[in-house]
């Protein structure tokens, strides 16, 4: 029983199977405007190419000179000396509540002129510091633009551009219509 069921499959997937490569001859794909696919020999491949600028970056990198300063432990103390004895003259000069603002004022600049003062200790040098930018440079780059493809189809040659390298054999699209 398994046997005679087995070899009843067999031979019905062997029907099948030659009906569906009967049909597959190619002029079964047509459409309603009388077109079908086929193949075609491709006989040769030449890659068309064109020039495109493109731009790279790089980082450039240079050494330069910059100025530092050392204040030399310059702590306030000049500011706060200056503003004591600025302080202490503008007392002398003023009286009432203009002593007061005479103080204040003599305070203030006398604080001015102290880290001015302070500031005339501080050393000054130079170092060096490498500093970098990125810089984009142009030039030119040969791209592939296409394929000029020669192909062989029932004895005719003929050339097609093609944006792919299509291989040994290629799909074409076959149309006929009458003449007139």
């Amino acid at each position: 029983m398994f046997k005679t069921c087995m070899l009843a499959v067999l031979v019905a997937s062997g029907f099948a199977t030659a009906g569906a490569t009967a049909q597959d001859r190619g002029w079964d794909q047509r459409d309603s405007d009388n077109v079908r696919m086929d193949w075609a020999d491709v006989l040769s491949v030449d890659p068309v190419y064109e020039e495109v600028q493109s731009s790279r970056s790089r980082e450039e990198c240079y050494d330069t000179e910059v100025e530092r300063r050392d204040s030399r432990g310059n702590n306030g103390a000049g500011t706060v000396i200056g503003a004591i004895i600025g302080g202490a003259l503008g007392n002398q000069v003023g009286k009432g509540d203009g002593r007061k603002a005479a103080t204040i004022a003599g305070a203030v600049i006398g604080g001015a002129i102290g880290n001015d003062s302070a500031r005339r200790d501080d050393y000054y040098y130079s170092e060096p510091q490498t500093r970098c930018r990125t810089v984009y440079e142009p030039y030119n780059e040969r791209r592939i633009a296409g394929y000029d493809v020669q192909y062989r189809y029932r004895g005719d040659v003929f050339m097609s551009h093609l944006d792919y390298d299509p291989g040994e054999r290629m799909r074409v699209r076959v149309s006929v219509s009458p003449a007139e």
